[in-house]
């Protein structure tokens, strides 16, 4: 049954208390989804790209990957948690013979107390409901990028992708692409020329760069 309790629960509260606005983060962008796949359901045996804003506005990756049938139901400004909340709506309906996961970095910039451990937990947490789901589909994770309006937050995003980066050394089928450290200057700072305005987002050239390392570990 693809409709989880959850939905249906919010359904419920939705015409109970006459909301006008999201229910909860990430829903509108979620149906539409939904209502894409209803209306021309994706093909079986595609890469599944999930996860948040910087695969969300890869709107032309598949440009960059002709080789590959790319799937692309990453959505919004998505955190861990979101994931977990929307599985049953944009990773267990399909069925990919890749997984491809850009997500965390939006969970470190939500609050202070959002720890390492935290996102550790939640990043867990997320695998094994994949793993639930498709044991034996190969996981691919993108490591956390060094976004310049960030900076403050980079320690935590390089604790946090040297911890996921041991997790997955031990986990069948799972394998971590290191981004990080390709979008950096010599001294260390994050490279300005590759983002957009708002120092966040990548542009064209910081999508070269994660193309020329994501292919080395998508499947043909």
């Amino acid at each position: 049954m693809r409709k989880p309790f959850i939905f249906s629960l919010l359904l419920f509260l939705v015409a109970g208390t006459g909301w006008s606005q999201d229910p909860i983060p990430y829903w509108k962008e979620v149906q539409a989804l939904r209502q894409k796949d209803s209306l021309a359901f994706p093909a079986p045996g595609q890469t599944l790209f999930i996860g948040s804003s910087s695969f969300t506005r890869w709107t032309d990756v598949q440009d960059y990957f002709p080789k590959q049938k790319i799937l692309n139901r990453a959505f919004g400004g998505s955190t861990l948690v979101d994931m977990i909340r929307f599985r049953y709506d944009v990773i267990y309906p399909y069925q990919p013979k890749q997984i491809v996961l850009y997500c965390g970095e939006n969970d470190f910039a939500s609050g202070d107390s959002v720890t390492v451990e935290v996102v550790m937990e939640r990043f867990k947490t997320l695998y094994s409901l994949i793993r639930a789901r498709y044991p034996l589909v190969p996981f691919l994770y993108v490591s956390m990028k060094p976004s310049p309006s960030r900076i403050r937050l980079m320690p935590k995003y390089e604790a946090a992708n040297q911890q996921i980066k041991e997790f997955l050394k031990k986990q069948k089928k799972s394998a971590f692409a290191d981004v990080y450290s390709k979008m950096l200057n010599a001294d260390g700072s994050p490279m300005d020329d590759i983002f957009i305005q708002d120092r966040l987002h990548m542009n064209a050239k910081g999508y070269a760069i994660w193309k020329k390392i994501l292919e080395k570990y998508l499947l043909p």
